[in-house]
């Protein structure tokens, strides 16, 4: 799975999503996402990450071996170029 398709999957899910991906080992199969977006508001961390497994559906454990997840809410912080997290995973 690339890194594309985990940002659409996640997209589609998570319209206003600010996603980072990392491969971890450069195999297309070991990631590090870190998501932001107003949907985790109120939500526990297991629910935001609910999200975004339910986003990937089946391809989390067949095209998608191992993921590293990172879950946060945007910040009303003045600066809104660079969300910082007020909820961590």
């Amino acid at each position: 799975m690339t890194k594309q398709d985990i940002t659409q999957r996640i997209r589609q899910a998570l319209p206003d999503a600010v996603i980072h991906i990392d491969d971890l080992k450069g195999d297309g199969d070991h990631y590090k996402v870190d998501v932001v977006s107003q949907a985790f508001r109120g939500l526990s961390r297991l629910q935001q990450h609910r999200l975004v497994y339910g986003a990937l559906g089946d391809a989390m454990g067949t095209e998608l071996h191992a993921m590293m997840l990172s879950t946060h809410v945007e910040s009303t912080s003045p600066d809104k170029d660079s969300p910082s997290p007020s909820s961590t995973s």
